[in-house]
């Protein structure tokens, strides 16, 4: 196992390797605030923009793309430039991005200031990540993979959330692009004050253009059939159709380009031999999965079902965030001061996380923040056991040559795999509605007892408010139409947490299956050497 030379700033002090550590969180801290504004902002940016739900839909589909290509080319950038020259560059472009988005109500130079944000986002946390193993000891990145995923994993998940609700209650959306701008200075201002590691000396290859174009096409259709799937039935829009068709193929066509170009391409394939990055990048689909998902589903609910505000929606997951830190930080302590292997808590975070949603799938509209609060504090400690165990097995045995991809690749499957749970979990809320209305609604027949007994409760309470007697009794059926709609969405989204739930359940022992496949296979590569 090859691993890099230990570094450290060049300074040798503790407060240069202080000053790189915080501006490198302060630069995660940056995506998180923009990859999350429309989150909680939807309604309000739709409103000032004029845009139709589909014209809004390309914001989030320009960033997410972008950010996707971003991990995709960071490793390139960074075989160019300084890892700290690379993450001030794209920092500050964030800021400056940011900052523009924040001035302007125009629908499409918003989407070509989100396309931007995307792609300096995704390459600041390949920057990042890769400087802190390129800038420390490995014996201290437990820790140091603990404070990043704050800004980089916790932030967007917990934090943000309960910011952005705060701003647009209090102030409009602009404020939330608003408020990167002072993080982005600060984290170029710091990243200047502080000394990265001397760069590699690594022969620089031409960049692959065929590459770079394959996977930019395949992950632009595919981002755009994952967030519009829904939205148009799946496949039986002829667009979402041809899409992942041709997402799917130049994927193909990409892995196969890749091949061929005999390690002068975008992806280093030495990365699958490593059995644990294998591992790992398996279960990043899976954990993105779970952290994307319940991400959407927790204030979604909250939003649709118990009447939060922003600002109440928000901070719902704040609990979540102050466990999933400590969870972050018990782990790094576990196994940087008492040695235990990374792998030991990936089965409590699975199981911390099933016991979460089984918990949230029997939520009530009478539910409240603190009937859900066991069950968020249960996820936040289950994903901060998940997150750094995975991130510590993913890298454990890459190399200087080939870490940066690995990171990127890391980043580019939980992305992925974000985006697919959120998908489907759309769907089967969307399905899920359909048919509990339908079931419901057949059951409320005009002549039934209890019926009849409702509405006539529901009409003599308006009435004895002043209502006249027919508009009355036709108020009183337009309320029980409201009071089934609302039965029928509280199911579909218990369902949701349910199927969550049910997704670890599955995946669980399939995953223990693919590790001792994989444990086997290496050991019989190194017997036939």
């Amino acid at each position: 196992m090859n691993r890099p030379a230990a570094a450290t700033p060049s300074t040798g002090s503790a407060t240069a390797g202080a000053l790189l550590l915080a501006g490198i969180v302060l630069a995660a801290l940056t995506e998180a605030l923009a990859g999350t504004v429309l989150a909680l902002g939807r309604g309000d940016i739709i409103g000032d923009t004029h845009a139709t739900p589909d014209e809004f839909a390309w914001l989030d589909i320009g960033y997410t793309a972008l950010k996707l290509i971003g991990f995709m080319t960071a490793p390139w950038l960074l075989n160019r430039f300084s890892a700290r020259n690379l993450l001030i560059g794209s920092t500050l472009v964030m800021g400056l991005a940011c900052g523009l988005a924040a001035g302007t109500a125009r629908l499409d130079l918003l989407v070509a200031l989100r396309i931007i944000q995307g792609f300096a986002g995704g390459t600041l946390l390949v920057g990042g990540q890769a400087l802190l193993f390129r800038a420390y000891r490995r014996a201290h990145q437990p820790i140091l993979q603990a404070l990043f995923a704050m800004g980089a994993v916790v932030a967007p998940a917990t934090l943000a959330p309960a910011l952005q609700g705060w701003l647009i209650d209090s102030h409009s959306w602009t404020w939330i692009f608003f408020s990167v701008v002072p993080l982005a200075l600060a984290a170029g201002g710091l990243l200047l004050s502080a000394d990265g590691p001397l760069p590699d000396k690594a022969r620089q290859r031409p960049f692959d253009w065929i590459g770079f174009a394959l996977i930019a096409v395949s992950l632009s259709c595919l981002t755009y059939v994952f967030i519009q799937g829904s939205r148009w039935d799946w496949f039986e829009a002829p667009r979402i159709l041809w899409l992942s068709v041709i997402g799917a193929a130049a994927l193909l066509a990409f892995l196969g380009q890749q091949l061929l170009a005999s390690g002068q391409g975008l992806l280093d394939f030495s990365l699958l031999g490593s059995s644990d990055f294998s591992f790992a990048f398996i279960v990043s689909f899976v954990a993105g999965a779970a952290l994307f998902g319940s991400s959407f589903l927790i204030p979604a609910f909250a939003l649709s079902v118990l009447g939060f505000s922003p600002t109440d929606a928000g901070q719902l997951l704040l609990p979540s965030g102050v466990l999933f830190i400590g969870a972050l930080l018990l782990a790094a302590f576990l196994f940087q001061a008492r040695g235990i292997a990374p792998f030991a808590t990936v089965p409590l975070g699975i199981l911390l996380i099933m016991l979460a949603m089984w918990l949230l799938a029997g939520s009530t509209r009478d539910s409240g923040s603190d009937d859900m609060l066991a069950a968020i504090l249960l996820r936040g400690l289950g994903l901060g056991f998940l997150f750094l165990s995975i991130t510590l097995i993913a890298f454990s045995d890459l190399d200087r040559r080939n870490l940066a991809c690995g990171i990127g690749l890391f980043n580019t499957g939980r992305q992925l795999g974000g985006l697919m749970g959120v998908a489907a979990l759309q769907t089967l809320l969307e399905h899920d509605l359909a048919t509990n209305v339908a079931v419901l609604g057949a059951n409320l027949t005009p002549g039934a007892g209890a019926v009849i007994e409702r509405l006539a409760g529901t009409t003599a309470m308006l009435t004895a408010k002043g209502m006249d007697a027919a508009a009355a009794g036709q108020a009183a059926t337009s309320l029980l139409g409201r009071v089934v709609t609302g039965q029928s969405r509280v199911i579909a989204f218990d369902t949701a947490f349910f199927a969550v739930a049910l997704l670890f359940a599955i995946a669980a022992p399939v995953l223990v299956g693919i590790k001792v496949g994989l444990v086997r296979y290496a050991k019989e590569r190194q017997g036939t050497r």
